[in-house]
């Protein structure tokens, strides 16, 4: 027993009374409590992928952990790759059992971000993602809006999603995909966003500038092959410690983000896995979204090049 802590399949767990962080409404213990309740919903889309977490220590600002410490137990798992940011090797964490995730909990890791790639399959993404956030000010019902769009042009391909709120202000829409390479995964999610924002371009906008969204929702594509994303049943560091959660389309306009916590999750799911349950089964991908996906500029890449256009006709 270790103060004001305890012990779990062999992990002591300390200071579990703590604020998890200002505006958090909950403990450490709080964390603790609620990750291993879902444990069995959350550690499905961790496993076989190397894990980044955003941890938050007392008195300091969230960061991102990617690199394991020193300190990690020589029984958590780890690979090593290579990062392009960094230009360095870095040791991930991979998360897939029960104490691995309360030694994270014990680390103060609150939210889990894998990414969209397996360990070893690194150029085969296993789904396509779009991110969509509300302009701002605005509120969460024209995120559903857009939502909805996005599901209309998964279905005029012949293909399907899930949908989960992000734990922040906006919503992911998954897309399960096999046998798709990286490249085309990535071309697909933009032709995807492309097409959902001429259903309705007075309400969407896959513009990457925000000065050029014009106050229209953003249909994020560039969560693509390596990224990572807030993994379902995720906590997320933001007031009332919201968690990222699985909503069935049908209800998606009868909720709102902050009704997941970690307070509440755990009574509305009972036995259930709404993630795995609604997920449908992974799709290859229809040849002309892949040939107009391959006529989008990458976003971040056009995004700096006009960046510069810019600066220069400021100067001229």
């Amino acid at each position: 027993m270790t103060k004001s802590g305890e012990e779990r399949d062999g992990v002591p767990l300390t200071n579990l009374d703590q604020p998890l962080f200002d505006g958090a409404d909950a403990t450490k213990r709080d964390l603790v409590d609620y990750l291993d309740a879902v444990r069995d919903r959350i550690l499905p889309g961790l496993r076989e992928r190397p894990l980044s977490v955003i941890r938050v220590l007392r008195g300091q600002a969230p960061f991102m952990q990617k690199n394991l410490p020193k300190y990690t137990p020589g029984w958590v798992r780890r690979v090593s790759m290579w990062a392009e940011t960094s230009q360095r090797e870095v040791s991930y964490a991979v998360c897939e059992d029960r104490r691995t995730l309360l030694w994270f909990a014990n680390q103060r890791a609150v939210e889990y971000h894998p990414p969209l790639v397996r360990v070893g399959e690194r150029d085969r993404p296993t789904h396509l993602v779009l991110d969509i956030d509300p302009p701002e000010g605005e509120s969460f019902e024209v995120v559903v809006a857009a939502a909805h769009l996005v599901r209309r042009a998964l279905e005029n391909d012949g293909l399907s999603g899930v949908v989960k709120t992000s734990g922040a202000k906006g919503v992911h829409v998954f897309v399960p995909v096999t046998g798709v390479a990286i490249e085309d995964a990535a071309a697909a999610t933009r032709a995807l966003a492309a097409r959902a924002e001429r259903l309705d371009p007075a309400l969407a906008t896959t513009a990457f500038i925000r000065e050029d969204r014009g106050g229209k929702v953003f249909l994020d594509s560039t969560r693509a092959g390596g990224a990572t994303v807030a993994a379902a049943y995720s906590p997320r560091i933001r007031p009332g410690a919201p968690v990222s959660f699985p909503v069935p389309w049908e209800r998606l306009d009868h909720v709102t983000p902050a009704d997941f916590t970690v307070r509440t999750v755990p009574g509305f799911l009972g036995e259930a896995d709404p993630w795995a349950e609604l997920m449908p089964e992974p799709h290859g991908l229809p040849a002309d979204l892949l040939a107009e996906g391959h006529t989008i500029p990458i976003a971040r890449v056009q995004a700096m090049h006009e960046g510069k256009r810019r600066a220069r006709a400021r100067r001229g």
